[in-house]
């Protein structure tokens, strides 16, 4: 962990890198690094009185608790407190994070004060969202305006306030259940991997390190008290010593080739990667940035920005890495160098050959022009031919038998998926797919709460149906004292009854879960038609990762279905399971069909909101036992009682004979029809989204 260890330290020598993420499989100590962070960061000083926890020597002018008053001679009111560690739940609402009106205050006095929310306790300290790749949306978008911005703004409810936000994000996500948005993902400075050792006496280390501490803690934290002790003066060491550390023009230069060199997008990376190595610098207790502070810089502000696509794997090639580091390293220069080439290059090249003579291969030896049109690509032309004018012959010959697996037919580059939305039905889970009433999104009416329901309570609408039996409800309910004049007064506030009680309606949008049932037998392996599948597969993909859809992915092949995938937010390992499934052996069409139906009834018990979608890509050419596609046809029907969308992908070669199996299973399961041979990529979609508003 001591990438980790390394980016966290740097984050709080430095504010301005902009956080870490932390990326790692379940059990890696992720979030236990991240909350012992606190106990080394120093101290702050705060105004006491400011609830916003402003710098008295730097007051901010937009504080909703200033402007802050001088306190004698001794300047500002201050006092010291430890550094705030504010944990953001992923299942947070939006008031809870940007703070809101004080209902409290609002119903009892009448009057309009804002309460902060956690956006403002974590100005000047840390915002930990664990889990952070399952944040919802409309808390992204939050996040967003306010790591840009450095403040929140509120303006709801009738409440309007600006408040600074400074803070450094850290963040911690499991890849396997999901990847974050990129706009978020951008704005996270450094990134880190964190693995667990296989190794069996780093594994025998650990377990022993957590059994002493459960045996006792205080005894084990205080062999420790010393080394923290150290880590946190050397940070504050360093946070002196930044300002003086120099960032040579040669080392902004070499900081610019690298992040040109990684094909990067936009500025932000270059300067992240700046700041860090000053950072490193002042670490490591230097007053100049060398080249081994931009390496290590480098390795932790890149690796999320160098991804091209959404499916790239993160990541950072240390070859690479210190090639680009060679390359934008100015060399010594040597006088004893002829800048005119000297005489053994006399034709300026770099082996002596000329322009003409570039190949380093003598001329008779240079290859044909048009490869292409070599015997061997017209043998392989006519085989395919030969091959074609057999199945038109005999269409049986081309149902598969034994066929031999374990080929892996490769996708093409994924097409741009149209982006449609469509009108849905009913309540969803939060998504960007469909419309749908749910519980985030924004306010587009109310209704009555129907006993003790539980929700989010829409203010002025509650207030409104409170309103009218004010008079009646303060005569009868409500004591008052006499007046000196012996008149009757009345009481401040709002009497609300739960008959009052509204609650807001929400409007955003659902996802959909996307389950992929796919035919990987022998037939599927021919005529490139699996690779044209697939191609069509990781569109489709790139739009569910887009919309945060979940997927899944089940296959048949040989005598068995396989759940290659169980349903998952991490549509780039279903883009990897995809791009390695082998195609050969028989085809157990209605075993196929009887996974993906059990796949299905699992996650509708587990997540019964989300609805689903099931995408069949076969021929329909069912070979697996006796009566094979009646079993498969059986299946259907069961499917289709429970009310499965789904869409039936017909895979049939296009040339000869068609059975037209794959057609009447759809019309078995009821189901969307689609011709491989019609379908881009966007048709696929649209049958999709279409499909999962039915």
């Amino acid at each position: 962990m001591e990438e980790l260890q390394l980016a966290l330290i740097l984050a709080a020598v430095s504010p301005a890198i902009g956080g870490v993420l932390i990326r790692g499989e379940k059990g890696t100590a992720k979030s236990t690094a991240v909350r012992a962070l606190t106990e080394i960061l120093p101290a702050i000083e705060v105004i006491p009185s400011c609830r916003f926890s402003c710098d008295p020597n730097h007051p901010s002018s937009d504080c909703p608790d200033g402007p802050h008053e001088i306190a004698g001679e001794n300047g500002r009111e201050r006092s010291l407190r430890s550094a705030r560690l504010v944990e953001l739940p992923v299942g947070a609402t939006e008031d809870r994070v940007l703070g809101s009106l004080h209902l409290e205050r609002a119903l009892s006095e009448g009057v309009t004060a804002y309460e902060p929310g956690l956006l403002a306790a974590a100005h000047r300290g840390l915002l930990y969202v664990d889990e952070v790749n399952l944040l919802h949306d409309h808390l992204v978008d939050v996040l967003l305006d306010a790591a840009a911005m450095g403040r929140a703004t509120v303006e709801r409810d009738g409440v309007s306030v600006t408040h600074p936000a400074r803070f450094v994000l850290v963040g911690t996500m499991n890849p396997e259940e999901g990847e974050l948005r990129p706009q978020l993902l951008d704005r996270f400075g450094l990134t880190v991997d964190v693995v667990a050792s296989r190794d069996p006496a780093v594994r025998v280390e650990v377990m022993r390190a957590r059994l002493s501490y459960e045996a006792g803690p205080a005894a084990y934290v205080a062999k420790f008290a010393d080394a923290q002790r150290e880590l946190a003066e050397r940070i504050v060491k360093a946070q002196s010593l930044l300002p003086e550390v120099i960032l040579t023009d040669a080392a902004l230069r070499q900081i610019a080739e690298i992040c040109a060199s990684f094909d990067v997008d936009g500025m932000r990376a270059d300067l992240v990667t700046a700041r860090t190595a000053v950072a490193h610098a002042a670490w490591s207790g230097r007053t100049v940035v060398e080249v081994e502070d931009v390496r290590a810089a480098a390795k932790l502000a890149l690796p999320h920005r160098k991804r091209r696509n959404p499916f790239d794997a993160p990541g950072l090639d240390d070859e690479q890495l210190d090639q680009a580091i060679k390359d934008s390293t100015p060399p010594e220069p040597d006088p004893d160098d002829d800048p005119d080439g000297g005489p053994d290059n006399p034709g300026g090249g770099p082996d002596g050959g000329g322009p003409d003579n570039s190949d380093g291969g003598e001329e008779g030896d240079a290859p044909p022009e048009h490869d292409d049109a070599s015997p061997q690509h017209d043998a392989s032309s006519d085989q395919e031919a030969s091959s074609d004018q057999t199945a038109r012959e005999n269409p049986e010959s081309a149902l598969p038998g034994p066929a031999p697996t374990g080929q892996v037919a490769a996708s093409s580059e994924p097409y741009k998926a149209r982006l449609l939305s469509v009108q849905a039905a009913g309540a969803g889970v939060a998504g960007r797919r469909s419309r749908a009433i749910t519980e985030v999104g924004r306010v587009v009416g109310d209704r009555a709460r129907v006993g003790r329901e539980p929700g989010r309570p829409h203010l002025l609408a509650t207030i409104r149906a409170a309103a009218p039996h004010q008079h009646t409800r303060r005569t009868a309910d409500t004591p008052t004292k006499p007046t000196p004049s012996g008149a009757r007064s009345w009481r401040p506030g709002l009497v609300v009854r739960g008959s009052d009680i509204r609650l807001a309606v929400r409007e955003g949008r659902e996802g959909n879960l996307v389950l992929f049932c796919v035919d990987a037998s022998g037939s599927m392996g021919t005529k490139r038609r699996m690779g044209e599948v697939k191609t069509a597969i990781v569109s489709l993909l790139l739009d569910a990762y887009q919309r945060r859809d979940k997927v899944g992915l089940v296959t048949f092949a040989g005598a068995t279905a396989t759940v290659a995938l169980p349903p998952t937010g991490s549509v780039e390992t279903a883009v990897r399971r995809l791009e390695s499934l082998p195609t050969g052996g028989r085809t157990p069409l209605a075993e196929g069909l009887l996974q993906a139906a059990d796949v299905l009834r699992i996650a509708a018990i587990r997540d019964p909101r989300r609805r689903p979608l099931l995408v069949l890509v076969t021929d329909g050419r069912a070979t697996h036992g006796e009566s094979a596609f009646d079993k498969a046809k059986q299946a259907a029907g069961w499917l289709a009682m429970q009310g499965i969308a789904s869409v039936v992908v017909d895979c049939e070669p296009r040339r000869g004979v068609r059975l037209g199996l794959a057609a009447e299973l759809a019309g078995v399961l009821g189901a969307e029809y689609l011709d491989l041979g019609e379908v881009a990529a966007g048709n696929l979609v649209r049958a999709v989204t279409t499909r999962s508003a039915a």
